[in-house]
């Protein structure tokens, strides 16, 4: 069973920078996962349904929500099967759980998330 586990978040104020990761678990399906998958970036603020932010195929190319463009940069190592999602001129809409996952999402993939909360 692929476990995908998020981390990185934390208190950051608007305007501010924040890098997230992912780590998948590193046994055979964890593996084939980064493996063969274009891997994404959701997030889900509350009230709000879950939102893919970002993608990266296998050969790195990547592909972003326009609201995000410019400012979030997803990025993968499938050595360490790492996916990261670096943050800058974090806005207000920004601030909400964030998930890895494959792209298009599996079901049994989603994570527990890492929350970007904004600070005054």
């Amino acid at each position: 069973q692929v476990q995908l586990v998020e981390s990185g978040g934390g208190l950051v104020h608007p305007g501010g920078s924040q890098r997230l990761s992912c780590a998948a678990s590193r046994n055979i399906f964890g593996i084939t996962v980064f493996s063969i998958k274009d891997l994404g970036w959701y997030r889900q603020a509350p009230g709000n349904q879950r939102e893919l932010v970002a993608a990266i195929s296998l050969d790195g190319s990547t592909n972003y929500t326009d609201h995000v463009k410019g400012r979030f940069t997803i990025s993968r190592d499938n050595a360490k099967t790492m996916v990261y999602l670096q943050i800058n001129h974090l806005k207000p809409d920004d601030f909400a759980g964030y998930y890895c996952n494959s792209f298009p999402a599996t079901g049994r993939y989603w994570g527990q998330g890492t929350q970007v909360t904004g600070s005054l």
